[in-house]
């Protein structure tokens, strides 16, 4: 069901990661804290925003709704109108994913996006793309879409659904999470304008697998659906999950990284994601890092290379996907 009119864009995954996880035995992760600069690393933005200056650049915000968070956290709602006002200053926008809270469903969702709307659609960096009827309509990803049977969510996003929030002021994109093959049947039944694969370590998931990029794709395409592939510049989440290691993916001095984008621009796709701007935990960060050690967390550093070799990169792979682009349309 997606309606947009075909672009380029480059979207970015902003994790806010202020909470410490005793739990998890996660220190603090706020980057004012870690030595990394301003809160949530938005004094990064300007440079950010100078080197995706040719594209639209958007911020998609991890987010729970007013006094729920993850297990390990605490609500962060009420940050979000300085992160907004913080992309606007630098010509940014941003947009939100919706975490899977507890009790999400049809009824919730549109509570939700109702909320958001409502809240934040006024904000000029409130992203909304336009549609193929002309409509400006705002996007949002949905995280674990996948654990809500396609029958609820047909209720919320097919015209006919008993909650139903199409053709209403609270329309939107929504994007699902694709994780197995199965799940492309699943997102076109319930409703969904399309379809991300979020994670960045090639072939933990059916999604996040380059080598089935173009199917996926092609899928999409034979039934108006959006196809985001995600792209990450690597993945080490052994401090907080010892076990996972078979799932670690090396940067290789930014390889991994420059592959995956190269992936990405085969399958020719409206939107590309980054996984992610800051998330430090699962080591997909992009932004600037130096050596930095806390207690006995060592924090990960792209030595030999410059702090901000990862910005650098995604700066030389917009510059490549809007020329690429311009090529498709032609």
């Amino acid at each position: 069901m997606a309606r947009f009119r075909r672009r380029t864009c480059i979207i970015l995954l902003l994790f806010i990661l202020f909470i410490c996880s005793i739990m998890m035995a996660l220190k603090t992760l706020r980057p004012d804290r870690a030595g990394f600069g301003d809160p949530f690393g938005l004094g990064l933005l300007p440079e950010l925003q100078q080197r995706t200056v040719l594209l639209d650049s958007v911020i998609v915000l991890s987010w729970y709704p007013p006094g729920m968070a993850d297990e390990n956290g605490e609500p962060t709602d009420d940050l979000v109108p300085v992160i907004l006002d913080y992309a606007h200053k630098y010509n940014l926008k941003v947009t939100f994913h919706i975490e899977p809270y507890k009790d999400r469903d049809d009824r919730s969702m549109y509570h939700n996006v109702k909320y958001i709307i409502d809240k934040y659609g006024g904000h000029p960096a409130f992203y909304k793309q336009k549609t193929s009827t002309g409509k400006f309509l705002p996007m949002f990803y949905v995280y674990d879409s996948y654990v809500t049977i396609p029958e609820i969510w047909a209720n919320l996003l097919t015209v006919s659904g008993s909650q139903s929030i199409r053709n209403t002021p609270y329309d939107a994109l929504f994007i699902a999470l694709l994780v197995e093959e199965r799940h492309k049947h699943d997102i076109h039944r319930s409703g969904f304008d399309g379809m991300y694969t979020y994670f960045a370590t090639n072939g933990f998931s059916y999604g996040s697998s380059h080598h089935n990029w173009a199917g996926l794709k092609a899928f999409c395409d034979s039934n108006n659906l959006m196809f985001i592939p995600s792209v990450g510049p690597g993945y080490i989440d052994t401090s907080i999950r010892p076990w996972n290691n078979h799932n670690t993916r090396n940067r290789v001095n930014g390889k991994y990284y420059e592959t995956a984008f190269s992936a990405a621009l085969l399958v020719r796709p409206e939107i590309i994601s980054i996984t992610s701007f800051n998330e430090w935990h699962e080591g997909t960060q992009i932004e600037k890092a130096v050596p930095k050690r806390t207690g006995q967390v060592v924090y990960l550093d792209y030595k030999p290379h410059k702090p901000n070799i990862y910005l650098e990169l995604t700066q030389k792979w917009s510059e490549k996907y809007r020329k690429e682009q311009e090529q498709w349309l032609m």
